[in-house]
């Protein structure tokens, strides 16, 4: 099953009652494993976690903790974006050239990298000092 497929099939257990704005995710660690996530809200966070953050979870609860390439979905007119804690997020767990296939279920497609979605990047080197 391809990344969107698990992303597409994950997405469906979303938990959206406030907004009724499904996403899923889906992401391939380097050992090889997938890990889905969807978006989950709550009445006190309306605005819930997001796929993307799930999916990362599931991987780091695994043991593993790099991802290789990740795909994110949604029903728009266009392919779904990471918000920008997510890109934080990913970026912590994959390199600047790691995939990010954005989709829609219509089919619309973009693919692009960590480093396009997060440039300027907060990461380790920004802390060598202390």
């Amino acid at each position: 099953m391809s990344l969107i497929d698990t992303a597409r099939e994950v997405r469906e257990n979303a938990h959206a009652p406030y907004s009724n704005f499904k996403v899923g995710a889906a992401l391939r660690a380097t050992s090889g494993a997938v890990y889905a996530g969807c978006n989950v809200e709550n009445i006190a966070y309306p605005e819930g976690t997001c796929a993307e953050a799930g999916a990362i979870a599931a991987m780091v609860a695994a043991g593993d903790n790099e991802i290789a390439e990740i795909a994110v979905i949604a029903d728009c007119p266009k392919p779904i974006s990471p918000c920008g804690g997510c890109r934080q997020k990913i970026a912590e767990f994959a390199k600047g050239e790691v995939k990010v296939i954005l989709t829609t279920l219509d089919g619309v497609t973009q693919e692009t990298t960590v480093a396009a979605l997060l440039p300027g990047v907060f990461d380790a080197d920004h802390m060598s000092r202390v």
